[in-house]
């Protein structure tokens, strides 16, 4: 149904930036959801960001702005791309204007190589637009090839207030970070009520595809925020640890000092009890600055960036907290993802270390526990970028080498006094080299048999006699590793290499 056309600009502008019915507006509010300009007024550092595309389906009632908003303007006093979907217009869904309107203003980023943010709140595709913006050369497809072809060149970040159903459940799932309001926010493929129909699964939105289940179990999600206004402060916080684009570096920003700890006490000295390793971060880094990412998911490893003395650096951690700290699938590719991240856009890794090696047995080996294995291995390995080391307590077996051991190339390779590096721990490689003798054994003669091979075995792998021996490139002292790490990375920051020249890696998947 057309609208009148003697409106004056004034009305007409007054009309699109209105939205949809008030019903709808309504209907938002109650579930704790800002309108979408609001969104944005929420984003961009003040009011002067410009929006392209107002008009678009403005002759066609009940379509303000054909329901999305697309826009450049200033976060962290930096040009980004917005695109917003306005849930008060037909829930948000895509007709043929809307994916105009997102290729569009993905073009605009391409061309300027500036970061792009996703406000998703979509119902997904409107059926009756369908030949207009599904199968053809600029159709939905298209969206998903430009996120492709700006990923690693611009930031990309989405911010999930609601749905993104079906095919539209690609986007945040082609973006550098993931951030999802919690009772709200939901992605999946195909929708309760289709899975019903299809598959004959009764499931609830919330277990299918809600921020909860995504944040914490399939990894989909990287950060859970309790509302919208937290969910948009994360992204503006997010984005400033990061670089305009891969050709610039992350602003350095005032050095604050560190939570004061006595990290060598932090460190049990029975490499078989567990210790919280966000504590240790905590006192390595500038206060306050951790931001965590996918924090509920894979827990038995840290992801997240941080400064130190004020310069952007990411952290990949064991947990000795969480499963001992092992390593599995999840894990490894939580790992492989931020690994890719940073090295994109230039940001040094620190590796803390403390894994007994990856986890085995039949389950995770059918969950291909060796191929996720591989992505880990190959991230970390051929990531560019400064990489630091620090064997905090024990490293063994294959999880030397996934956390940066001295065999892939790190710039430095650090070890605590209570650093141990081996193929495997004491315990399990006296019981793997003298199982038999020791069941040749008197039970009574069998425990001063295994302390004095144990006791050995720890002299043949003492931290001084590896750093003798040039495997490990320094020994220092916990309290000391702070101002170690900051001098290091300031002056591993002209580092410019290339990894291997070829056209591409064939990526383990």
């Amino acid at each position: 149904m057309a609208l009148k056309l003697d409106r004056t600009w004034q009305e007409r502008v007054e009309q699109i930036e209105k939205g949809g019915s008030e019903k709808y507006h309504e209907a938002n509010a109650s579930k704790g959801k800002l309108f979408v300009r609001d969104r944005l007024a929420r984003l961009f550092d003040d009011s002067s960001w410009k929006e392209d595309g107002k008009f678009a389906n403005a002759e066609t009632e009940g379509l303000p702005a054909d329901g999305v908003i697309t826009a450049i303007g200033k976060v962290d006093g930096r040009t980004v791309c917005v695109m917003a979907n306005d849930s008060t217009v037909k829930a948000g869904s895509w007709g043929a204007k809307t994916v105009e309107k997102i290729i569009r203003i993905q073009e605009t980023a391409l061309k300027l190589k500036v970061p792009m943010f996703y406000f998703v709140d979509s119902a997904g595709a409107r059926i009756t637009d369908q030949i207009d913006m599904f199968p053809n050369r600029r159709g939905a497809g298209r969206i998903f090839h430009n996120q492709v072809k700006l990923s690693g060149m611009v930031p990309q970040i989405c911010v999930l207030f609601g749905p993104s159903a079906a095919g539209g459940a690609y986007i945040p799932s082609f973006c550098d970070i993931v951030i999802m309001v919690d009772g709200n926010a939901s992605m999946y493929l195909g929708s309760p009520r289709m899975a019903e129909m299809v598959i004959g699964e009764k499931v609830s939105l919330e277990e299918m595809g809600g921020a909860k289940m995504h944040c914490s179990v399939s990894g989909c999600g990287d950060v859970l925020a309790a509302d919208e206004p937290e969910a948009i402060e994360a992204a503006r916080s997010y984005f400033t640890y990061m670089p305009a684009n891969y050709q610039t570096a992350s602003a350095l920003q005032e050095a604050v000092p560190a939570v004061e700890k006595d990290l060598e006490k932090l460190i049990p000295a029975n490499q078989n009890v567990p210790f919280d390793m966000h504590q240790f971060i905590e006192g390595l880094i500038d206060k306050d600055s951790f931001f965590e990412v996918k924090a509920l998911f894979a827990k038995e490893l840290i992801t997240g960036l941080a400064r130190i003395e004020g310069r952007t650096i990411g952290i990949i951690a064991n947990q000795p907290k969480q499963k001992g700290g092992v390593l599995f699938h999840d894990s490894a590719d939580k790992a492989a993802r931020f690994i890719t991240m940073c090295d994109a856009f230039g940001i040094p890794l620190l590796f803390l270390v403390d894994v007994p090696g990856f986890m085995i047995g039949t389950r995770v080996e059918k969950a291909g526990i060796i191929r996720h294995g591989a992505k880990m291995v190959a991230a970390m390995s051929s990531a560019s970028v400064p990489k630091i080391s620090v064997v905090v307590r024990k490293a063994y077996g294959a999880g030397l080498y996934a956390m940066a051991g001295p065999a892939f190339e790190p710039d430095a390779c650090i070890a605590l006094p209570s650093a141990q590096i081996a193929v495997m721990g004491p315990e399990a490689a006296v019981n793997a080299v003298y199982a038999n003798k020791i069941a040749a054994l008197e039970e009574s003669e069998r425990p001063a048999f295994i302390a004095e091979k144990r006791k050995e075995y720890q002299e043949n792998i003492d931290i001084y006699r590896l750093a003798s021996e040039m495997i490990v490139d320094d020994v220092i002292q916990a309290d000391a590793l702070r101002d170690n790490l900051a001098s290091r990375f300031e002056l591993y920051a002209a580092k410019d290499v290339v990894f291997s020249e070829r056209k591409r890696p064939v990526y383990p998947v």
